[in-house]
């Protein structure tokens, strides 16, 4: 039965919307939809471009070999898909990193500004809402697909600063979403809030009474699962007496104490925020999220790794042959992060379902850059792991210069969400990419 069909029985006899999600399983009210899959989709985000030679594969199609940097990756080869040949295409104010990062998700053009960039091209805030906060804006307005955050924004090691260089999710035009990139942060919005007791316990006071007169609309059969849901109620009503938090599918993970937000401390950062995004899938929180390492033109000494040198600056001298090869185990170093997120996945139940949490999960690893010698917008690295409807897996393609708007439509139309443009309109020519 379709939203509207439920919203007009609810209307009929009387309900309150909050009493769905108990009668919905109900044969005898007709008002049961098919079980599908929990789909979720992840952006994961690393800057300064990539070495191509260590990175693209040499061959296309599914006999493929993993360069140097996607080694990490190696046990999941036959669940990604790697796109080389996609372009942003997005012209128009700002430098590459600015228009890199804001036009990455967005695909469509900047504002003009005063926020000075290289060379002298100064741009304002993304004139877009980004293809993240599309799908969760899509999810969020049905019944079966909501989830308390819709969508959730990690970083590890971004600045306190914001500018076009720092942001790549926007809820609309001039509206930059901030990644919370302190994991103790984080932590206390997902488990840290509780809804207001007095306000639950009013759903709760119409959702019995609700439940009292559908009892009177219902088969015998059926008795036995309004009794259930009734005993449902009076247990949430207990804890709330007893002021207990509703029992989550899995527990919080447990961070470490005093880990500071600071650049030598990002490896640790970094895996207790994907600890907590991962725990926020299973308690269904959330179905898109980002996950932001550093920003465009980020400077990061990646130290635990024995380089001294900044990130960026290094990724201005990619052409010498040493300072690639420092580049190249940042790069790793980031697939490895990749890696954990991904085996994490892997290895937990689909909860409700069947099989594993990455085989309903879509994991995009892309960048600002296609290298940061050049700061091209061309052949940015796109690398998809997992699974998601309407995705052939386990291939290397390569792509004809595409549009990466055409990608962001794919990805929106795996999540249920049929757009025929995204971003500017006249990069989508074509449709959404087939990927399958």
């Amino acid at each position: 039965m379709n939203a509207l069909h439920r919203r007009t029985f609810l209307k009929q006899a009387g309900l309150s919307a909050a009493t769905l999600p108990f009668i919905t399983g109900l044969p005898s009210l007709g008002l049961a939809a098919p079980a599908r899959p929990r789909q979720r989709l992840v952006f994961m985000f690393s800057p300064n471009g990539t070495i191509p030679k260590a990175y693209w594969p040499d061959e296309t199609g599914t006999d493929f070999q993993l360069k140097e940097i996607m080694t990490p990756l190696a046990d999941f080869k036959d669940r990604m898909l790697v796109l080389n040949g996609v372009c942003n295409k997005v012209k128009g104010d700002g430098d590459s990193h600015m228009r890199g990062m804001s036009c990455l998700l967005t695909g469509i053009e900047l504002f003009p500004g005063n926020i000075m960039g290289g060379g002298g091209a100064p741009a304002g805030w993304a004139s877009g809402i980004s293809i993240d906060q599309e799908i969760k804006n899509f999810l969020q307005s049905k019944d079966d697909t909501r989830t308390r955050f819709g969508s959730l924004e990690f970083g590890v090691g971004v600045t306190d600063r914001a500018d076009p260089w720092t942001r790549m999710s926007y809820a609309g035009a001039n509206k930059p979403v901030a990644p919370i990139s302190d994991p103790y942060q984080m932590y206390e919005k997902l488990y840290g809030q509780m809804k207001d007791k007095e306000n639950l316990q009013s759903v709760l006071d119409t959702v019995k009474g609700d439940l009292q007169r559908v009892g009177k609309l219902i088969s015998a059969a059926d008795r036995r699962l309004l009794e259930e849901h009734q005993a449902l109620v009076r247990q949430m009503e207990q804890e709330i007496a007893n002021a207990k938090q509703q029992k989550l599918h899995a527990a919080p993970p447990t961070l470490g104490e005093g880990v500071a937000d600071q650049n030598d401390n990002l490896p640790r950062l970094s895996r207790m925020q994907i600890d907590l995004l991962v725990n926020s899938f299973v308690n269904d929180m959330c179905r898109v999220a980002t996950l932001q390492f550093t920003k465009s033109v980020g400077g990061a000494r990646m130290n635990w790794l024995d380089i001294k040198e900044g990130h960026h600056a290094l990724s201005h001298e990619d052409k010498d042959e040493a300072v690639a090869a420092k580049l190249v185990k940042i790069n790793k170093w980031f697939a490895g992060e990749l890696a954990y997120l991904v085996q994490k996945l892997a290895t937990t139940p689909e909860p409700g379902g069947e099989g594993m949490m990455l085989d309903n999960t879509l994991v995009v690893w892309t960048n600002e850059l296609g290298r940061g010698s050049s700061h091209t917008l061309d052949n940015i690295p796109f690398l998809l792991v997992g699974g998601a409807p309407g995705f052939k897996m386990g291939r290397s393609l390569q792509l004809d210069k595409v549009a990466h708007n055409r990608l962001h439509l794919a990805l929106a139309l795996a999540m249920g969400h049929r757009l025929e443009t995204f971003g500017k309109a006249a990069l989508c020519d074509g449709g959404p990419l087939k990927l399958g």
